[in-house]
Order: C-alpha cells, then sequence, then structure tokens
C-alpha cells in the first residue's frame, strides 16, 4: 500500500504545529493520558483509519495499557475492564463520532453522565481531544496514510 499524497499536515505550513499543540494542550486537561488513547482508538476504529488505531494502540500499551483493554476498546459497553468515567469518554467519544446517527448528537443523558465524571476544563479538554482524533482520521483517510509507517 501507498499514501496517495505526503500527509496534509506536514505539507500545510504550520498545520503540524498546530495540531501537536491542541494535542499537547488537551493532555493537560484534567483527563488521564490512558482515557485520552482509548478515546483516540474507539474513534480510530469508529472512522477506519488504520494508521490511528495502530499508532494509538501502540502508543497505549508503550504506556502500560493491557492488551485486554485494548483488544476490548470496540465492544466497551459490553467488556468487564473499563471504569464507569472510560465509559463516558467513550460514549461521548462514539456521538461526537458519528454526529448525524442521531437527532440529538450528545443528548441530555449522556451530557449529564460525563459531567458527572470530568469537571468543565476536563470535559473540554476531552470535547478538544475526541474533535482532534477526528481530524487526523479524516486527513489520513483521505490520503490513505499507510498503518504501521508510525516509528512509535
Amino acid at each position: 500500500m501507498e499514501s496517495r499524497m505526503a500527509n496534509p499536515a506536514v505539507t500545510v505550513p504550520g498545520a503540524l504545529d498546530a495540531l501537536q499543540a491542541l494535542s499537547k494542550a488537551t493532555h493537560q486537561g484534567g483527563v488521564p493520558a490512558e482515557t485520552l488513547e482509548l478515546v483516540h482508538l474507539r474513534a480510530s476504529q469508529i472512522n477506519g483509519c488504520s494508521f490511528c488505531v495502530d499508532m494509538h494502540a501502540r502508543d497505549a500499551m508503550k504506556a502500560g495499557e493491557s492488551t485486554e483493554r485494548l483488544f476490548a476498546v470496540g465492544a466497551w459497553r459490553e467488556a468487564p475492564y473499563f471504569s464507569d468515567a472510560e465509559r463516558a469518554a467513550l460514549d461521548l467519544t462514539e456521538a461526537l463520532t458519528r454526529l448525524a446517527d442521531r437527532p440529538d448528537a450528545v443528548s441530555d443523558e449522556l451530557w449529564a453522565e460525563v459531567s458527572r465524571h470530568y469537571d468543565e476544563p476536563a470535559l473540554a479538554a476531552l470535547i478538544l481531544s475526541i474533535a482532534s482524533i477526528n481530524v487526523w482520521n479524516r486527513v489520513n483517510a483521505a490520503v490513505r496514510q499507510v498503518a504501521g509507517a508510525y516509528p512509535g
């Protein structure tokens, strides 16, 4: 497999720096890094971004994440491995990644559950982190970024 072109985040001057700055900011927002990796992995699975699935699974394993949890992210509702806070974050990830699949993208019930686990700064970081991984997924899908190319 080959990418269609160089990654647009590298091609457009300043884009990579901006996306990396957003990522750095969201990692300082009070959401555990492990949760953010699970969120990134789940959004990437939904979006079919093989590059990001590979990258975030590798990064999570390097950070000490268990294989059981990584294998179960796609079925998190049925798996016993996730905390209530992680479940809320994964539910929000699915809602924000699949905006058009529901008449109310983020229901009041989901908002209340996520707000129960995350204060406003952490929730803001979580929302931006989900938006950020969706940007990366869409960019990588468009150019067919090749999985396994991440040096991680």
